[in-house]
């Protein structure tokens, strides 16, 4: 069905989601499901929807506590119409690390939304994707051309590309069973303790702030989310970190450090544009400021990616560099301490 033509369903309904159980789909509730299939959507919000009347089951209504079984078609529907989903290619330079056939890996840098959304409709990296290779395959109804998977706007780094369908969904089988090898380099406020750690929690969006992601400890309230840190160098005020994501959520780091009281560094939507520690320290604010400036956006990187390639089975490793705002940022830092070791000591 073409979304263009905007055709009205089951009583003025549209269609904006439809999904079909697996056939070896074991027996789960149909809102934790649900939950999982939607990105960003609370079991709350899905509860309320199944309530009035907005899921079907197999075409008929739904109760929240219906088990989904093998091959049940799932269908979400609402009173208004889903935006036009077209992607239109647009002439956007892109840092291609690597491409063959199969897939390729790009280099994206902040500030560029990865696919269409909300306020973000052209601009993207699937504009540009779409340009410069023409179709591309999608795994599901979100019309997100060739992603295998995803990184915040104004997170830089790698991000693998499925050029045909096969390579799509063998990626994407790689990163549902976790054996995806993924690297991030972010700086953080403070000094985590321990220096090397796990942070593990239950992820959904914040109800007090829906840009954000909350970390929650009970499974009814979100999704298993697991980071690897390591502390690579402190800075006294500052740490940069090694992390290592065993699960992909939205805002995962992010909310992760911001919830142990170490925001990532110019984080501003999760606390971490705010002084932590270091203010006693001789033109420390100042300091601070002009490094906000320098990199207006959270210290994250994905640095290094490592799959299986689809067809040859070869292990394939890729790293980048920082950009040249986190890495001017990052010297700053440490010619700051290298300069004032004594006044360091003398503030702990």
């Amino acid at each position: 069905m073409s979304l263009a033509e905007e055709e009205i369903l089951d009583e003025g309904l549209y269609e904006h989601y439809a999904f079909t159980a697996d056939p070896g789909q074991e027996q789960m509730r149909v809102d934790k499901w649900l939950m999982h299939k939607i990105a960003n959507a609370s079991r709350s919000k899905i509860q309320a929807g199944i309530e009035s009347g907005a899921v079907v089951v197999n075409d008929k209504p739904t109760k929240s506590n219906y088990k989904i079984k093998p091959n049940d078609h799932v269908r979400v529907l609402l009173p208004t119409a889903p935006r036009d989903t077209e992607v239109y290619p647009e002439n956007i330079p892109l840092n291609i690390v690597y491409e063959d056939d199969d897939l390729l890996v790009v280099n994206k840098p902040a500030g560029m939304v990865v696919h269409p959304g909300h306020n973000n409709y052209s601009g993207t990296l699937v504009n540009a994707l779409v340009y410069h290779f023409g179709q591309l395959p999608t795994k599901d109804q979100y019309h997100r051309p060739g992603l295998v998977h995803r990184i915040d706007k104004d997170t830089s780094g790698l991000l693998v590309i499925g050029k045909t369908d096969y390579a799509l969904s063998h990626l994407g089988k790689q990163f549902f069973e976790h054996s995806i090898h993924r690297r991030y380099w972010a700086l953080v406020w403070g000094e985590p303790k321990p220096k090397d750690g796990t942070i593990r929690s239950y992820l959904n969006r914040d109800p007090s702030d829906r840009r954000r992601s909350k970390c929650f400890e009970s499974e009814e309230d979100g999704k298993l989310a697991i980071s690897h840190y390591k502390t690579l160098e402190n800075f006294y005020f500052t740490s940069l970190v090694q992390c290592e994501l065993e699960t992909g959520r939205t805002h995962q780091i992010r909310a992760h450090f911001s919830s142990i009281k170490h925001p990532l560094f110019s984080d501003e939507l999760y606390g971490g544009s705010e002084i932590k520690k270091g203010s006693a320290l001789p033109k420390f604010k100042p300091f601070i400021e002009n490094c906000f400036n320098i990199m207006p956006r959270q210290a994250l990187h994905a640095k290094e990616l490592g799959f299986i390639h689809p067809t040859t089975g070869e292990n394939m490793f890729f790293s980048s560099e920082l950009p040249e705002d986190f890495s001017t940022v990052l010297n700053k830092i440490r010619k700051y301490t290298q300069a004032a070791p004594a006044l360091l000591e003398e503030e702990d």
